[in-house]
C-alpha cells in the first residue's frame, strides 16, 4: 500500500442511538479508505473509561492514514465526546452503540482492534455479526489485554463485604483508579448485564484470524486470563504474543509496533 505523507484529519461524525430518555449521541472519528482500496476498515473498540483519542487509538488511525486504509473510532455513551450517562453503561448498551456505528458507516470488511473491555465487546460483536444476514464481513481481530467477562471473572469474585453492601444499597461501588483522579464506578446493572453477555462459556466462533497481545506484568487483567480466552477460540488462526515486561496499557513505542504489526498482518491476510 502507498505511504501517504500528508494525511488529512478524520471526519467528525455522530449517530443517535435509542429514543426518548434513552437517547444518546455517539461521537465518531471516521477516516474514509483511499479510493479503490478493497482492504478492510480498521475499527477501534476502547476500554472501560477510555476514549477514542488515546495513544493506541490515535496510532491505529495514523497507521490507517499512512496505508490508505479506512478507520473508525468512536466513544461509547458516557465516554469522551459522546452523550449519555456513564452510570447507565453496560456491555449490551455499548455493544448496541458499536453495531449502530457500523450500520451507519456501512464498511464492507473490518478488522476489529479491541483494548481491554473493547476485546470483550469485539468478541460479542463477532458473535452478533455471525447471526446477521447483513453487515460487514469480519476479516480479523486484534485483542490487546482483552478482558472478556471481566465483571464476573475479575471483579465479582473479589468483592469486599463493603462493596457488596454498596451494590445493594446504592446500586454501585467506587474503586480508586491508577489511570485517573476520578474513581472507577461499577454499577449493579453493569455486573448483572455482564453475566448475560458472558463469552467464556463455549467455543467463540469468530470466523476470522485472531491476534492477542498481552502483558505479563498486567495488574488489571492477568495474562492467565488471555490464556483462558484461547481455550474458547478455535485452534486455527489464533496467535498470542506474551510481552514479559508489558503492563495493561501496552502503550510504549515497542508495544505500539507490535500492535501495528498485528493489524498489518490481518489487513493483508488472505
Amino acid at each position: 500500500m502507498t505511504d501517504l505523507s500528508a494525511a488529512t484529519p478524520p471526519q467528525e461524525k455522530s449517530v443517535t442511538v435509542g429514543g426518548g430518555v434513552d437517547e444518546r449521541t455517539i461521537a465518531i472519528l471516521y477516516r474514509p479508505p483511499l479510493a479503490g482500496t478493497s482492504a478492510p476498515v480498521l475499527v477501534w473498540l476502547g476500554g472501560y473509561r477510555s476514549d477514542m483519542t488515546g495513544t493506541k487509538a490515535a496510532e491505529m488511525d495514523a497507521f490507517a492514514a499512512r496505508q490508505g486504509l479506512g478507520a473508525i473510532r468512536f466513544d461509547y455513551s458516557g465516554h469522551g465526546a459522546s452523550g449519555g450517562d456513564f452510570r447507565q453503561g453496560t456491555i449490551s448498551r455499548w455493544l448496541e452503540e458499536t453495531i449502530t456505528v457500523l450500520d451507519h458507516l456501512k464498511p464492507e470488511r473490518i478488522v476489529l482492534v479491541g483494548s481491554s473491555m473493547g476485546g470483550w465487546i469485539a468478541l460479542r460483536l463477532a458473535q452478533e455479526l455471525r447471526q446477521r444476514a447483513t453487515g460487514p464481513h469480519l476479516a480479523g481481530l486484534v485483542l490487546i489485554a482483552p478482558a472478556p467477562d471481566f465483571t464476573s471473572e475479575l471483579i465479582e469474585p473479589h468483592l469486599t463485604d463493603a462493596q457488596r453492601r454498596a451494590l445493594v444499597e446504592q446500586g454501585h461501588f467506587e474503586e480508586l483508579s491508577e489511570y485517573s483522579p476520578e474513581p472507577n464506578i461499577f454499577t449493579r446493572d453493569l455486573l448483572e448485564d455482564g453475566r448475560r453477555n458472558q463469552v467464556l462459556t463455549g467455543i467463540i466462533e469468530t470466523g476470522c484470524p485472531v491476534h492477542i497481545l498481552q502483558g505479563m506484568q498486567d495488574a488489571d487483567v492477568p495474562y492467565r486470563h488471555a490464556l483462558k480466552l484461547v481455550e474458547f477460540l478455535p485452534a486455527e488462526d489464533v496467535v498470542v504474543t506474551l510481552i514479559r515486561d508489558g503492563d495493561h496499557r501496552l502503550s510504549r513505542p515497542q508495544d505500539i509496533d507490535r500492535m501495528l504489526a498485528a493489524v498489518g498482518s490481518l489487513v493483508n491476510h488472505d
